[in-house]
């Protein structure tokens, strides 16, 4: 594993690697994917739940390509990051999301990906009037700790208290992370649509990439 000791002889051990930004000149792209996923859509009554029934990618569209074009780059900068400075050959699945009021998708994760992630269209800016919990995060995406129970020797000031990390996503951000990541998008309580692209890069040929025992 990459290594991780400081001078002081400390080590940060089993780091979870997470992604978190906004994809410049993202404005005309999302009209365009707006538009592209709405029409499909419309074809098929199903396509959110059937998301693997066509790789969005495979699709011919300008705002497509770029699309591709900024995940791939993101993927590099994550692999760079997380240690992994060589090319890795994967290969871009990914689908639509058109997220009405009251949408949500349960905890899961991503089996026989490497890395999965979103990439958000369009997020409402508003949420309805309804009597809900104060706590409620409307149109947010949590994820949480894999070491199970691991918050529970947490004290004050440990960085571990926390068992979950939520995002609120806009237009524009791309999230990534370890596609065994468990994770949770929260309700859609806005009358306005929730339109997201998930993805997952699958590392072609894995045994190529196994590491030293």
């Amino acid at each position: 594993m990459m290594d991780s000791r400081g001078q002081d002889g400390f080590r940060l051990l089993w780091p979870v690697v997470f992604l978190e930004r906004m994809l410049s000149g993202h404005e005309q792209s999302n009209r365009e994917l707006e538009q592209l996923i709405l029409e499909r859509e419309e074809a098929h009554e199903r396509m959110t739940t059937d998301y693997l029934d066509k790789n969005l990618f495979s699709l011919k569209s300008p705002a497509v390509d770029w699309l591709k074009r900024s995940i791939h780059k993101s993927a590099i900068d994550y692999c760079k990051r997380a240690g992994q400075d060589y090319p890795i050959d994967w290969s871009l699945q990914g689908w639509a999301n058109v997220n009405r009021l009251g949408d949500y998708h349960d905890p899961h994760n991503h089996p026989y990906a490497y890395l999965s992630g979103t990439y958000y269209v369009s997020v409402p800016d508003s949420r309805a009037p309804l009597r809900n919990r104060a706590d409620v995060r409307p149109g947010c995406i949590t994820f949480y700790d894999p070491r199970s129970a691991v918050n529970m020797t947490a004290i004050k000031d440990d960085p571990q208290i926390e068992p979950e990390f939520t995002v609120s996503p806009k237009a524009g951000m791309i999230l990534m992370w370890p596609a065994f990541l468990m994770h949770y998008v929260h309700p859609n309580l806005s009358d306005a649509l929730r339109i997201s692209i998930s993805f997952n890069l699958i590392v072609k040929n894995p045994t190529d990439y196994l590491p030293q025992q």
